[in-house]
């Protein structure tokens, strides 16, 4: 039962502290590889839709893969002529290359990316950014394939989305819903610790990241989207769908054979209430219930073949006994090993002794229903028999793993800690630690144990905006778990009611 001292709710995730006076919120990057054509209309009605929509400073960065024509120009055009925009380039082609060099030097806590056909309605852009700008999320992502989703496009691209998305839940058991669609956002402090893992510089590069993130347990925010298909999309399906391919045999043989260090990226970023330790939260009970589990379905199997071989030269109470006795003997010398991990001959004449008094209620329950089905009619049939007795003992196996976690095998370590341990609250601070009986009394010298913080978004960062690609900035993963978060809080701008873009003929649908 929660004591009075014990906290009441669970601790808000913190809202995004205010960075410094100029630092954008967020970070809209376009991965582009020639587009001359589509660049500047892009850039300028994405822009227009964030001065009338968006209510903090936000940035737009075009990411140049080695593009061959014009668009490099048109990009640096774009920059000298839009304050928000920034223009970059590489190198070498790849969009998971852009989007991870661009992520690693921006100093935005928010980071996004869109492709620049705008397939996407803008308006999910605010819904997709909000989960993490409030500490709710670590990503988040758009889906084409949310129930609520409109979505216009071919047979062809359907499929291959349906099937590809039906691939990574098969074979990495991904639950995310759409791992392809242009149109994802991350928080910076997540991104330092997660990029570094991620080896993919293509397109398998959202994929790769949305993986990794779930299997470490980050929180993964969806949007449904309205999406309409772009029909001049410059994208390879054949070699993107096969290089997607190789990347989930390579990222599946990595998780299997235990390649990546996900523990550095376990609970890194938020309190967690699985982390903390209540009284009335009893420790193993699911491990014990699956140990319970197996030793009863194998007990279960060993009782009927004793009741089948007694009852071949018995009347069916004594072979229910004879089978009961010596099942049950058996099944608390393995539930005492096995699912209560009870180590030793200390105590075992007691606890099979308390295990034959939790036999006796077996037997009462099975004797009873075979009394019940004898007085029902004269003669049952054998099948008959061993229904009724499966029935019986499924109530009898529930009352017995109760009494055995609560009577014959009760965790006495936990017992002597729950009598001694209260959970201690201060309502002005977001630390939480445990206090004993005498601690209670001398509160000064209490030691608190704080729970990892999310980190501090807006911690110094080299200049964003001198790219120079001969250069590279180096994160340590784990290094943003080490920052604290400060107490400043974001205040929302008001926003203008006529969010509708009346160049977007989209909309209008």
């Amino acid at each position: 039962m929660r004591t009075d001292s014990s906290p009441g709710n669970l601790p808000a995730r913190e809202h995004l502290p205010a960075g410094s006076a100029g630092t954008p919120v967020l970070d809209v990057v376009i991965p582009v590889y020639n587009e001359e054509k589509d660049l500047q209309p892009c850039v300028v009605r994405l822009h227009e839709h964030l001065k009338r929509t968006f209510p903090y400073a936000f940035r737009i960065t075009v990411a140049d893969n080695a593009s061959t024509d014009t668009t490099p120009q048109v990009a640096a055009r774009l920059e000298s002529e839009i304050p928000e925009v920034r223009s970059f380039r590489l190198e070498q082609k790849g969009r998971g290359r852009a989007l991870r060099t661009v992520w690693s030097a921006s100093d935005a806590p928010i980071l996004a990316y869109m492709d620049v056909d705008l397939s996407t309605d803008l308006n999910a852009l605010l819904p997709l950014v909000a989960p993490l700008i409030s500490g709710h999320s670590d990503l988040a992502i758009g889906s084409r394939l949310a129930r609520s989703s409109r979505v216009v496009r071919g047979a062809k691209r359907e499929f291959i989305s349906r099937t590809y998305n039906l691939i990574l839940r098969g074979s990495l058991q991904a639950r995310f819903s759409d791992a392809q669609c242009g149109f994802k956002a991350i928080r910076r402090d997540v991104a330092q610790v997660l990029l570094p893992l991620i080896e993919d510089t293509g397109w398998f590069f959202d994929t790769e990241m949305l993986v990794l993130a779930e299997r470490a347990g980050l929180r993964i925010h969806e949007v449904p989207v309205d999406w309409v298909d772009d029909p001049n999309s410059t994208v390879h399906i054949v070699k993107t769908a096969t290089d997607d391919l190789k990347g989930v045999w390579r990222v599946g043989r990595a998780l299997a054979t235990g390649s990546l260090p996900l523990d550095r990226l376990a609970r890194p970023f938020g309190d967690d209430p699985r982390d903390r330790d209540l009284t009335d939260v009893p420790k193993g009970l699911a491990r014990q219930l699956v140990g319970f589990c197996v030793v009863g379905v194998l007990s279960t199997l060993f009782y009927l073949l004793l009741y089948s071989g007694f009852r071949s030269f018995s009347g069916s109470q004594i072979a229910n006994a004879l089978a009961l006795l010596v099942s049950a003997v058996a099944n608390t010398a393995a539930n005492r090993r096995l699912t209560f991990g009870v180590r030793g001959r200390g105590s075992a004449v007691r606890h099979q002794a308390q295990g034959l008094v939790v036999f006796g209620i077996g037997l009462a329950l099975t004797s009873g229903s075979l009394a019940a089905l004898n007085a029902a009619t004269s003669s049952p049939a054998h099948s008959t028999e061993l229904a009724v007795l499966i029935a019986a003992n499924l109530a009898a196996t529930v009352l017995r793993f109760l009494l055995f976690r609560a009577w014959v095998f009760p965790d006495r370590r936990d017992e002597t800690e729950a009598s001694t341990v209260v959970a201690s609250h201060n309502p002005s601070s977001p630390t939480y630690g445990t206090t004993t009986a005498a601690h209670q009394q001398h509160p000064q010298q209490l030691p608190h144990t704080p729970l990892p913080q999310r980190p501090n978004a807006t911690a110094p960062q080299a200049p964003y905006t001198n790219y120079d690609h001969n250069q590279t900035n180096e994160f340590r993963a784990g290094e943003a778990a080490d920052r604290t978060r400060g107490d400043a809080t974001m205040q929302l701008q008001a926003v203008r009611p006529h969010d509708h873009d009346p160049r977007d003929t989209r909309d209008a649908r």
